[in-house]
This record gives C-alpha cells, structure tokens and sequence, in this order.
C-alpha cells in the first residue's frame, strides 16, 4: 500500500502548516450518476462564489488576510514568477465578477469548500499514482505536465511540489495541478487535501475537511476517511 508522507525539508520552512487529507473510495464522479443530483451541485458551488465574498475586506485585494497568509508562505520557497496559490486564484475571480464555474462533480464540490471556507482544496485520482505520494522540496528533475498544456516542463530546485515516482504531481504546492493524476469522470478514489498555514484556522480546516467528506459521500457515493496532518503526524496510509 502506498503512503502519503511529507518529508523533513517541508516542516522546516512550514512548522505550524496543518494539512487535512480526505481520502474518498468507491466514489463515483460520472455525469450519468450525478446526473438527478448535479443541478443541486452546481447551486452549491454558485451559493460558495457569493459567500466567498466575506473572505474579501480589504481595499487592496493582497492585504486580504486568506491572501496575505498564503503571499508570505510562498515567499519561502522558490516559485514561478506570478505564481500564487490555489485559494487567491479563485478570489481573484470572484473579486473581478467572473466568478468559478463548474467542471466535473468532485471538482466542482472541493471549489465549493475552498470558497466557503477560504482554504485551498485540491484533488488527485489515487489510480493513477505511482509509488507514494510525497510533498516536499523538488530536486528540479521531476516531469511535469499542467493541465492544459502539450509539452512537459520541470519543477524547481526548491520548489515545494507534490510528486511520486513518476514526477511532481501539483505544483508550487498547490498552484497547478498535472494532467496524469488530474480527477475525471472516471475517478474511483480520490486523494482530496485541504491546506492551511495559519495557526488561528485550526478549527476552520477541521470543519472543511468535515464537509468536503460529508458532501462527497453525499452525491459520489462511496466513503471517506478524514486524516489531520501536522509536524508530529507526518504520513498516512493510502
């Protein structure tokens, strides 16, 4: 059985992170079975870009507190130039009325818990790992293709990434997601992950992390098992 380990390098630059993994089995995340049910997804998701409103205060759209945690987390690693991390990318469009729209099911059901609670959600499908999954500091060799793109490029020397043995997996923690682990219609068993790096968010993380789990069994069937990783709870079990 794989692992989900996070390594030494990232405690370092990251000691109070808290990170919830959400692994959901059995799930199914087709059109076809969602299909009585996806309008009810769909009216979530837009009930989240409205509320995510709350989360944005300030005049100046980087002194947002969920914003400005995240800006000061990545200046302690190296990224790409403009990088920012998934939770700002989604305000950004709800600041500039655009808005986030749907995808697929479980997509489109993490985006609803990241808005509302204002925390990046990401997901992999865990078919398609190779090895263990890992977060850490990239070696700048590991392969990897965004979604969208044709060609491959390489993570960073530095650069915290997610990767297994075939190359990173999410990039600048979790700025873009990589074609080869990306949730389809066909995912079975997913590896959903909820990050925080501020310390007064403790309960906020548990309380996504209750309903990312809580919704997902709701409309994709199957289970989910909620883990809360720290410095002292560094792997689990996949």
């Amino acid at each position: 059985m794989s692992k989900f380990i996070i390594t030494e390098e990232f405690w370092e630059l990251f000691p109070e992170a808290e990170i919830a993994v959400v692994l959901a089995k059995g799930i199914n995340n087709s059109e076809g079975f969602t299909e009585n049910v996806r309008s009810e997804i769909i009216e979530m998701l837009e009930e989240s870009n409205k509320e995510a409103e709350k989360f944005l205060t300030e005049g100046t759209f980087s002194e947002n507190k969920v914003i400005s945690v995240w800006r000061k987390a990545y200046q302690k690693f190296k990224t790409k130039k403009g990088v920012r991390c998934s939770i700002e990318a989604l305000l950004k469009r709800i600041e500039k009325g655009s808005g986030v729209g749907p995808l697929n099911p479980l997509v489109d059901i993490y985006n609803s818990v990241s808005l509302k609670y204002g925390l990046p959600c990401g997901g992999e499908d865990i078919d398609t790992f190779s090895g263990d999954m890992i977060l850490t500091k990239a070696t700048g060799e590991e392969p990897f293709m965004a979604l969208g793109d044709e060609e491959y490029s390489t993570a960073l020397p530095g650069e915290i990434i997610y990767k297994d043995d075939e190359g990173a997996v999410c990039r600048c923690w979790n700025w873009r997601d990589g074609q080869r682990t990306m949730l389809t219609e066909d995912t079975r068993n997913a590896f959903l992950i909820i990050e925080s790096v501020d310390p007064d968010r403790s309960s906020d993380l548990k309380a996504a992390a209750e309903s990312l789990a809580e919704l997902t069994v709701r409309y994709l069937g199957g289970t989910a098992d909620i883990t809360y990783m720290d410095i002292s709870n560094r792997e689990l079990e996949i």
